[in-house]
């Protein structure tokens, strides 16, 4: 099993990624219209979980992880409809969210096993 500092090092490592590579793909390697797009603003929502996640903060932890799965939705679209550079950008962002998702799922698993137990534990007997 992985360590949480690994766990947490690649999740963190991934989110970054992941915004430079949104603010890279919409500005300079393929945006949408030439001398960048709009849609480089879609990174926002990947900064908003950044202080929480470096503060291992649980409840962060569980809303990113789903919040992550647009970007891995995204990918996948522009992976399969796009060309060239921009449908192997799609790909590097499936890549990574699926990293994020992956890490933060095995991170936050010890935590989802003790409030299990902790809860079984706390029910009246019957």
């Amino acid at each position: 099993m992985a360590s949480g500092r690994a766990l947490h090092l690649g999740a963190v490592t991934s989110l970054c990624a992941l915004i430079l590579l949104g603010l890279a793909w919409e500005l300079w390697l393929a945006p949408l219209r030439p001398g960048g797009s709009f849609l480089a603003l879609k990174i926002i929502p990947l900064i908003l979980p950044l202080r929480g996640l470096l503060r291992r903060d649980v409840y962060t932890l569980q809303w990113s992880s789903m919040l992550i799965l647009l970007y891995f939705t995204e990918g996948i679209v522009r992976a399969t409809s796009d060309l060239g550079l921009s449908a192997t950008l799609g790909w590097i962002e499936v890549v990574l969210s699926v990293v994020y998702f992956i890490c933060v799922v095995l991170y936050l698993r010890p935590y989802k096993i003790r409030a299990k137990h902790g809860s079984r534990s706390a029910k009246a007997p019957e």
